[in-house]
């Protein structure tokens, strides 16, 4: 029969052993609370808006038909005048190449495949297309070499921003869902993004005649 120190100490062993689990059953649940925090919010990996790479100039990528080499961006400044107000633009300058396996189709740089993204919710800016060699929508011929170009972008007048983010769009070759009666050879469309460059800008003022 046990004495009344053993049935003591069994009492407060019990107690403490209670009060040891206790706090683990707290522990537990606190780790795992904050396990299903971390999983509701994405993990451990930095959540991130963007869905595409971000790429810092100069660098080369294709997209769609055509293979961009971004190099520089440039901010032009152009004085007021007697007739005309100050206005700025933005001229960014890559190598275009037409890289089109499927057609071997000549084709000139849609406007919207390159965007401006101004950040601060504001909305994205298409360019002009591409100038190449003077001319305005230059015709890429496919097998040629990279051609220099610009595209311009229409800006605030007090656009200063050292670096610029382009937004690259390329088109898919693929075609319609026949399951709704439409065509079912692919071509070119269907734009999506791929990939942000980022470029550092400098600043060049016009001289305009008064």
């Amino acid at each position: 029969m046990e004495s009344l120190d053993d049935v003591i100490d069994a009492m407060i062993a019990d107690r403490v052993i209670h009060r040891h689990r206790r706090k683990w059953l707290i522990a537990i649940a606190a780790v795992l609370v904050l396990a299903l925090v971390i999983f509701v919010t994405g993990g451990w990996k930095e959540k991130k808006g963007r869905k595409v790479d971000t790429l810092k100039a100069p660098v080369t990528l294709t997209a769609g038909r055509y293979e961009f080499g971004f190099t520089s961006a440039e901010i032009i400044r152009t004085p007021k005048t007697t007739y005309d107000p100050a206005k700025s633009r933005l001229v960014v300058s890559f190598d275009l190449k037409n890289v089109d396996t499927e057609k071997h189709e000549t084709q000139s740089l849609s406007g919207d495949l390159l965007q401006l993204v101004p950040g601060h919710g504001a909305d994205l800016i298409d360019s002009n297309g591409a100038t190449c060699r003077d001319q305005l929508n230059y015709k890429l011929v496919y097998g040629l070499p990279a051609v220099p170009c610009t595209a311009e972008f229409k800006v605030p007048n007090d656009f200063k921003e050292s670096v610029v983010e382009i937004g690259v769009l390329g088109e898919k070759w693929e075609s319609d869902n026949a399951l709704l009666g439409l065509s079912d050879k692919p071509y070119w469309h269907n734009e999506e993004a791929t990939a942000v460059v980022q470029l550092e800008t400098t600043i060049k003022t016009e001289k305009k005649d008064k």
